[in-house]
């Protein structure tokens, strides 16, 4: 097959043989008689996401205009028509620059554990600066104290077993004293964090919110850990700026969901490190990722799709170890919460009456079913849907290399990836997650930011400014929900 360039030009760029985004061409272009170049394609794939987006915006305007049903005041998004600047916005757009600017050249020559730390405070930086568009009242201390949130039935928890054993009776609409839409669309596991953190003297909504962020932040070294383990730490660094700009900022900043994101991504790296034995004690490790996990599925009833990525882990390390101790680490918080009276099962069928009472029941399926997707682009951004068409052209070479276990890295981060769209779209195919996903999809969506990787490395500011712009245009000209 003809190449692209010269062997000299592809060295020069950093495509040339034996480099990482040579080997990742080979690997795209194995198979398929479409010689177009594999940046033309990728430029496609961004391309029918904003079509995506576009129709979602067109359709759904139509919808909502005609017949109300959508139950969103400017589709696909949940939010309003609201230009305006904040505090926050010298900080976003100083943030955005500077990561553009420097944060590839970074990426590559800091220390991993430097890395690390930058990538942490990075994010948290981020997502700050973007909740900060909004005002310090009403875009961080306000966020988790509405109507809807978590904060709003602290007192209510005052007798812990007592509230775990009558949570059910509170969450069908018309039952006395029913629960506030998030507290009961939710297990007990995320109201109870807000309480223990009032317990200790960080009530209020600003410290719910630094606990969010900060906490959520931690989601970035989780993924950047777990790429590196499962595929190496090369890619791992190229993907570090763009999960630390990640354009579900505007959504994290701030949400309880980014708080669950971090809870189900430390849940997957602790599991990767003991499938791999990259810690003194996998088992120990193990047993955390399983804890953690446990956790995950009493903060969100549709977190347990995460398991899709964590059998992912174990298929790409080509192990079963780990498995007995994690799973004796998952049922620690199911045992728990149900020797305390809450029954998991019975909670997530009330629920699901319940979200057919309200706006579940009213929104269309035929329309959200796909216009959920186009929430998801613009909370993933555009280098996500480059990387996650690169992936899918990977994915049957990966799979043959795989089972003789000559994987290539990049092979093996299209695995990763494509499991968490796996995941994602069983939610989105649930019919449970209809609208509002730019938010509640957030765990799901962290796993395909790292798919950016796998795009040339030349190209990496131009798809970090693809994916950030609609950012910041949203965040200044809407007024997000929640």
């Amino acid at each position: 097959m003809k190449t692209e360039h010269t062997p000299r030009t592809e060295a020069a760029e950093g495509t040339g043989p034996g480099s990482p985004d040579a080997s990742d061409r080979r690997t795209a272009d194995s198979g398929n008689t479409d010689r177009r170049p594999a940046h033309r394609r990728d430029l496609i794939a961004a391309a029918a996401g904003v079509v995506l987006v576009t129709a979602a915006i067109l359709i759904g305007h139509a919808v909502q205009n005609r017949t109300g049903t959508l139950q969103v005041r400017w589709p696909p998004l949940l939010a309003s028509w609201d230009p305006h600047l904040g505090p926050g916005t010298p900080a976003a757009l100083a943030m955005a620059v500077l990561v553009i600017a420097y944060g590839p050249p970074l990426a590559a020559r800091l220390s991993w554990r430097a890395l690390l730390t930058a990538a942490w405070a990075g994010s948290a930086a981020w997502v700050f600066s973007m909740a900060l568009i909004d005002g310090w009242y009403r875009g961080v201390e306000r966020r988790l104290t509405t109507k809807h949130e978590y904060l709003r039935v602290i007192d209510r928890f005052e007798d812990i077993p007592a509230t775990l054993r009558d949570f059910t009776d509170h969450i069908v609409i018309g039952e006395p004293g029913n629960w506030p839409a998030h507290v009961a669309g939710h297990p007990p596991g995320a109201t109870l964090t807000f309480v223990w953190l009032d317990r200790i003297g960080l009530g209020g909504g600003a410290w719910a919110a630094v606990w969010c962020v900060v906490v959520g932040s931690s989601a970035v070294l989780a993924a950047l850990i777990t790429v590196r383990v499962l595929a190496d730490e090369h890619l791992a660094r190229r993907a570090a700026p763009f999960l630390v700009l990640a354009p579900a900022a505007v959504w994290a900043g701030v949400s309880a969901d980014g708080y669950f994101t971090a809870v189900a991504a430390w849940s997957v790296a602790l599991l990767a490190l003991a499938a791999t034995r990259r810690v003194r004690f996998p088992a120990v490790a193990a047993v955390g990722g399983g804890l953690l996990f446990g956790w995950t599925c009493y903060l969100s009833y549709g977190l347990g799709l995460m398991a899709a990525v964590l059998l992912a882990v174990l298929v790409l390390a080509r192990t079963a170890r780990p498995v007995v101790p994690f799973l004796l680490g998952a049922l620690v918080v199911p045992a728990a919460f149900t020797l305390a009276g809450f029954n998991w099962w019975t909670a997530y069928h009330l629920l699901v009456e319940r979200y057919y009472q309200g706006a579940g029941g009213v929104r269309p399926y035929a329309y959200w079913v796909w216009a959920n997707l186009a929430c998801a682009v613009l909370a993933a951004g555009l280098a996500a849907v480059a990387g996650v068409r690169r992936s899918a052209s990977y994915a049957p070479g990966a799979v043959r290399a795989l089972r003789t276990g000559t994987a290539a890295p990049a092979q093996r981060l299209a695995l990763l990836v494509l499991a968490a769209l796996v995941a994602l779209l069983a939610a989105d195919l649930s019919g449970m997650s209809k609208a509002e996903t730019e938010r509640i999809w957030q765990p799901f969506l962290l796993w395909l930011l790292p798919a950016a990787a796998l795009l040339p490395t030349r190209t990496a500011r131009y798809w970090l400014v693809a994916s950030v712009v609609p950012a910041l245009l949203i965040n200044h000209l809407l007024w997000t929900g929640w």
